[in-house]
């Protein structure tokens, strides 16, 4: 809920600035991840900053995320 609450009110232009919000989000391929949950999960979305919209792709736990099948 935190991370939706800080996006949903979010502005950002780049994942510079959305690195600011969560300093631990990393750019996969297309995808932007943010690690959730205390670190127990992984929120994979596609961010499109020139809309301000947010797709979210898959909620994975760490070890589903490490699996990478979410990536085919």
């Amino acid at each position: 809920m935190h991370w939706y609450g800080v996006a949903k009110r979010a502005r950002w232009q780049s994942l510079v600035e959305a690195r600011e919000d969560f300093p631990h989000a990393d750019v996969v391929g297309p995808f932007t991840v943010f690690n959730i949950g205390g670190n127990k999960y992984r929120l994979v979305t596609a961010i499109k900053y020139r809309w301000q919209v947010i797709y979210i792709r898959h909620v994975l736990t760490h070890a589903e995320y490490s699996r990478e099948k979410w990536k085919s």
